[in-house]
């Protein structure tokens, strides 16, 4: 199975792939989408949109895990967000593939085992989880890789009854 993580930006979009065999998770690549500051906002959610369908194409992607929106920091940066996280839903749902919205709390959860765990901790097990020589770069990246582990440990084990 391969797995998109996404930690959706309008400026960036960290993307990660892993493939899960039920057993094994292996990374296969990272990276990040960017968007130009002084663009339309319409024109950036359109692209970003266009470069999601060449991932999921490229790297035959099974199912998607979205790091959802979390308003307590700043709300006027969560709605340009939600646009994109509303954008990605749609291009997922026409192409067929599932995906799945996780929140900051049950990413941490899923990859450190605690909810206040800081961001260079859930990048640290990422990075062993995973066994890369190093944390992906940029942050972005991380946390999207990070996103592709919850999947695995909330919703792939739920359809196989093992949690």
């Amino acid at each position: 199975m391969i797995i998109l993580g996404l930690d959706p930006g309008l400026a960036t979009t960290g993307w990660g792939i892993v493939e899960f065999d039920g057993h094994v998770t292996r990374p296969v690549s990272f990276g990040v989408l960017r968007t130009k500051a002084h663009t339309e906002l319409s024109e950036r959610i359109f692209e970003l949109g266009k470069d999601l369908r060449t991932l999921v194409d490229k790297f035959s992607v099974d199912v998607c895990s979205i790091e959802d929106i979390y308003f307590a920091r700043n709300i006027t940066s969560a709605v340009p967000v939600a646009k994109v996280i509303g954008a990605f839903s749609y291009v997922l749902k026409d192409i067929g593939i599932p995906s799945y919205f996780y929140s900051p709390l049950q990413i941490k959860m899923a990859v450190t085992g605690t909810g206040t765990a800081d961001k260079r901790q859930v990048q640290e097990l990422v990075k062993l989880h995973l066994h890369l020589k190093e944390i992906p770069k940029p942050d972005h990246a991380a946390d999207a890789l990070a996103d592709c582990l919850c999947y695995i440990n909330y919703d792939y084990n739920k359809r196989l009854n093992l949690d």
